[in-house]
């Protein structure tokens, strides 16, 4: 995954209205119900049929680490899809976004002003037209790149020329060197 993918999907779990299975054998049983076969769900998690058949029933209870990760994760990546969906909806028609970063932002800008790329730590909202964009892109299976270049469109406009008021002659900005990136619908 990368930076932006990782930070919607954040965005979306914290849309839950209820916790996901905690248990191994909870998950493990929601995993069959999505999936439907124990070769799926092996599959899946990159282990046996027999190792899913163990932990559904209880027979082993402490799968290693990265396997107990994939589980969580799976289960995480296909829990509450409606609740994901309408949040998403929302914001893409109303709320808008908020993205906080700490990032390098480069710029292009005219003849005479620095356009030296520094480190900046920024919260913004994004209105609804930019989450709109943001959630179309990463719906079409949009390369990280692409939708940095959403983003750092959408500061551009909203912070760096404050929606028309300044900095006119800023053409483009660049997101580089993300440290950290969060979404909230």
């Amino acid at each position: 995954m990368t930076d932006i993918h990782d930070a919607l999907e954040r965005a979306d779990q914290e849309a839950f209205t209820r916790e996901p299975p905690k248990t191994l054998k909870g998950q493990i049983n929601y995993l069959m119900k999505q999936l439907k076969t124990t070769k799926a769900v092996a599959q899946q998690l990159g282990v046996t049929q027999r190792s899913v058949e163990r932990y559904r029933t209880g027979e082993r209870k402490h799968p290693p680490k990265d396997i107990a990760a994939k589980i969580d994760d799976a289960v995480r990546s296909r829990w509450q899809p409606q609740v994901r969906k309408r949040r998403r909806k929302q914001a893409a028609a109303a709320t808008g976004i908020t993205v906080e970063t700490r990032a390098r932002f480069g710029y292009t800008a005219p003849i005479g002003t620095t356009d030296d790329g520094r480190f900046r730590r920024l919260t913004v909202h994004l209105p609804a037209a930019y989450a709109q964009r943001l959630v179309d892109a990463r719906d079409a299976g949009a390369s990280d790149q692409q939708m940095r270049e959403i983003i750092a469109e959408g500061f551009k406009d909203v912070y760096f020329q404050d929606s028309g008021g300044r900095a006119m002659g800023l053409s483009e900005v660049a997101i580089n060197d993300i440290d950290y990136m969060d979404l909230d619908f």
